[in-house]
């Protein structure tokens, strides 16, 4: 397909397709699924091999949101049965994240709800930088808060973050409709801003929530010209309780086809597959691997992924191998520039189903414990069901970071 063998040679030049061939690996057929993830998968070797880069989500603070995104379930007015906890203690901190970092992961993403941090969250937050950084010194943290306040960026820069996320999550044109409580331009200002601050930059996007194929392509070619160095590629998990519960509009196919078309758009960056992959991908997962060069383990904020070893066992069946420690994530050109920046060597972005949303009422590990007790962390799921193409399971976290049970990694 002319198509392809173009897309590829831009690849592997790093030079930008047209809007038109973005829109056209959208529109191939699903007889041709297979040659466009082929394709896609030689761009993605060309500059990231065959590793796969492994990430471990904390969940610092969840729930009780005062942001009206649609998509979320921490939201306002969400009603989603999801785990509701205050601040975790650096040292609960550090433990969660040492469970991420044993079963593989590289870099720790702390995430909180919340509209942005104040300056008393900042020092909380460097107080579990510190204390992950104490208990495994060459782990990689990246910090996703919300809205950052002038100096926010440089206090956590100081602290010892290696990243910030925050994700534009659809297009400048549509976002209005998705969120009404901040704007498209907020979320900008605070890439630009991590990026001023000397951190690894990651922003990403929110696939299935209702958008166009031009919606999903001006995201795209916009986190292109904001240049992160990573970019997670989510795909919506349609909560109960939120707007988008309905929103199942998703099939495996159709996700390939994006994150192919995110990697032809940004072919030398790490693109990860991040929140909903086991929900719309289900056992298309390991095709997925030719696309992205990493992905999360284990769980998310307030869903439940994917068995830790069945993401291990995914990887290597597939033939990838875990990036090690020691590897630097980016291409040479790119880790390069982040270097002379100052900052990490890749970046962290959290799961679609969950923004970095005020805080939650007093709550802690203890309560929300016991308002688990004695519900097995396998079987005591909030499970929701839709036929369609297949069948979609979402599944609410009731381990880990907020609990007293084990986390999954």
């Amino acid at each position: 397909m002319d198509l392809l063998n173009t897309l590829v040679d831009k690849g592997l030049r790093r030079e930008l397709p047209s809007r038109e061939e973005a829109l056209a690996v959208l529109a191939t057929s699903d007889d041709d699924l297979l040659d466009v993830v082929a394709a896609a998968g030689k761009v993605r070797r060309k500059w990231f091999g065959r590793r796969v880069k492994l990430n471990y989500l904390v969940n610092l603070k969840s729930g009780l949101c005062p942001e009206d995104c649609s998509y979320c379930s921490q939201r306002l007015g969400s009603k989603a049965e999801i785990l509701k906890y205050t601040w975790l203690k650096p040292e609960d901190a550090s433990k969660a994240a040492a469970a991420g970092v044993a079963g593989g992961a590289k870099r720790v993403c702390l995430v909180a709800s919340g509209r942005g941090p104040t300056d008393r969250d900042i020092d909380r937050v460097s107080k579990t930088i510190e204390a992950i950084k104490e208990q495994n010194e060459d782990v990689e943290v990246c910090a996703c808060l919300g809205l950052l306040s002038n100096g926010q960026a440089e206090r956590l820069r100081a602290a010892g973050a290696d990243a910030y996320n925050h994700n534009l999550n659809t297009s400048e044109a549509t976002y209005g409709g998705i969120t009404t409580t901040h704007t498209y331009a907020d979320r900008v200002d605070t890439v630009q801003q991590a990026q001023a601050a000397g951190m690894s930059a990651c922003s990403g996007l929110i696939a299935g929530m209702g958008e166009s194929d031009e919606d999903l392509v001006d995201v795209v070619f916009s986190l292109r010209a904001l240049d992160p160095d990573s970019v997670p590629v989510n795909f919506l998990i349609p909560f109960e309780g939120t707007p988008l519960a309905k929103e199942w509009n998703l099939t495996p196919q159709r996700a390939l086809r994006i994150l192919a078309m995110v990697r032809f758009v940004c072919p030398d960056v790490e693109v990860r597959l991040a929140g909903g992959r086991e929900v719309h991908l289900r056992s298309m997962q390991p095709l997925a691997l030719h696309l992205v060069n990493s992905i999360f383990l284990g769980d998310y904020l307030t869903s439940e992924g994917q068995e830790g070893k069945a993401d291990l066992d995914m990887i290597a069946d597939a033939g990838f191998e875990v990036e090690g420690a020691g590897e630097t994530t980016l291409p040479a050109h790119r880790a390069d520039a982040v270097a002379a920046a100052g900052c990490g060597g890749g970046s962290c972005g959290p799961c679609g189903d969950d923004s970095p949303t005020a805080a939650a009422p007093e709550a802690g590990t203890k309560a929300v414990a016991e308002a688990v007790a004695g519900q097995d962390a396998r079987t005591d799921l909030v499970a929701v069901r839709r036929r369609g193409a297949g069948t979609d399971l979402v599944a609410v976290r009731r381990r880990g970071a907020g609990t007293d049970l084990p986390p999954n990694a």
